[in-house]
């Protein structure tokens, strides 16, 4: 694909969503599809079939909308007026909420977006999951997708993207919090013998963690495009996706997303008709809770048992098949795209002295507003849990809460 190509899908995806009067987001991530919310796109759809809508809205399904404990959620978003959210979305409210479109608002449903939960968060990472269709392409080139691939391929030297990321402070978000330019200097600087590989970890094994999934069930395009960057500037041509086998939904969409990039010429050969190539294969794990650890993982990948191996040598230098390996986690990759188009020192200015940018939560456990949340670095654990996650509910006290491990809840106490 070249470029002209590239800017006329955009073009052409953004017109067409303009000759909508009204566009129905619902939805369709893990925790909303396990409360009907499928059949509920579908009955939206057909009464705007039999409605004679078609031409002036248009219902579609998206990722995350973030605040599970409400779900189904549906978005609706009418010309010249700002857009409602609706909670708690039973298949039967589809005819009501057709009916009401460019009238009034279905008030029982309404969902309060002046709230701490959505004012105090800052997206990056899931700056599209809600909004776009995760399984059309054509909506994630239309929001800019795959601009940072094509800015690295054709305006930057491998050293420049290092330099970028470098600058950004961009730490590994798998929890070692590892400086990702660090990583990426490493690995290109390894002698491959002309192979390098890049990994991404998407063994999110912790319960009450569903950070990886959510991102790769929302925007799989934007974790393509970051493990595409990372293989241009360490000089890797080929990298997998690890993934649980426990994500049916994620692995589906990562897989139907990288066939459109390979269709559009993303992915694969020549990409922009420049001479760097890098294809993208999916390894599902069995489950094996130590896979997480990367040379664990990386046996996995290569057939054998699942067992971590003694470091030096990294896999940096000693990695998949004995050959230079970039390992990164889902939510890395993710800000990758977003630091290529507007910047490392855009990134920088978020987040604190040492810890730069956001942070994907995924809020569990004895907790009011249950769900998925990106917030600044820095921002304190009490403004987390009793602004923006509501508190433990009324009449109790929390006693205790465990970031990270085997679960992200709050512990209460009557």
């Amino acid at each position: 694909m070249v470029y002209e190509e590239f800017q006329q899908i955009a073009e052409k995806e953004q017109a067409t969503a303009g000759t909508f009067t009204h566009t129905v987001r619902v939805c369709t991530a893990a925790g909303c599809l396990s409360s009907q919310s499928d059949q509920l796109k579908k009955n939206l759809e057909a009464l705007v079939s039999e409605n004679n809508h078609k031409g002036q809205c248009k219902v579609k399904g998206v990722g995350c909308m973030g605040l599970c404990s409400a779900g189904p959620l549906v978005s609706v978003e009418t010309k010249d007026k700002a857009p409602v959210l609706y909670r708690d979305v039973k298949p039967d409210d589809a005819g009501e909420i057709i009916a009401s479109l460019g009238k009034t608002l279905v008030k029982r449903l309404v969902c309060p977006t002046n709230t701490p939960f959505f004012q105090r968060q800052q997206k990056i990472v899931l700056e599209n999951s809600g909004t776009i269709d995760p399984e059309r392409i054509e909506e994630y080139i239309a929001a800019e997708g795959y601009g940072g691939l094509y800015m690295a391929l054709t305006e930057m030297t491998p050293g420049d993207v290092i330099d970028e990321v470098v600058r950004s402070g961009l730490r590994g978000r798998g929890g070692g919090g590892y400086p990702t330019g660090l990583k990426w200097t490493t690995v290109a600087k390894a002698d491959g013998s002309g192979q390098k590989y890049v990994i991404c970890n998407a063994d999110e094994g912790d319960p009450g963690a569903f950070m990886d999934r959510s991102v790769l069930e929302g925007d799989p395009h934007r974790v393509l495009e970051g493990m595409a960057i990372a293989g241009y500037a360490v000089g890797a041509t080929e990298g997998y996706v690890y993934i649980r086998g426990e994500y049916p939904l994620a692995v589906e969409r990562l897989k139907i997303a990288i066939k459109q990039a390979q269709n559009k010429g993303v992915l694969g050969a020549n990409i922009f008709g420049t001479p760097f190539s890098f294809t993208i294969h999916v390894r599902l794990g069995a489950g094996a809770f130590v896979c997480g650890e990367e040379t664990a993982l990386i046996a996995s990948i290569e057939g054998k048992r699942g067992q971590p191996r003694p470091r030096p040598p990294y896999p940096a230098e000693y990695g998949l098949w004995g050959k230079p390996t970039l390992i990164n986690n889902v939510e890395t990759y993710a800000n990758v795209p977003a630091i290529l188009r507007k910047g490392g020192e855009w990134y920088a200015s978020i987040g604190t002295g040492k810890s730069k940018g956001t942070k994907v939560f995924a809020l569990a456990g004895s907790i009011v507003n249950t769900g998925l949340i990106e917030v600044p670095m820095g921002m304190s654990l009490r403004e987390i849990v009793y602004d923006i996650g509501g508190g433990v509910g009324s009449g109790v006290k929390c006693k205790a809460v465990q970031t990270g491990g085997p679960s992200g809840g709050c512990i209460t106490e009557a």
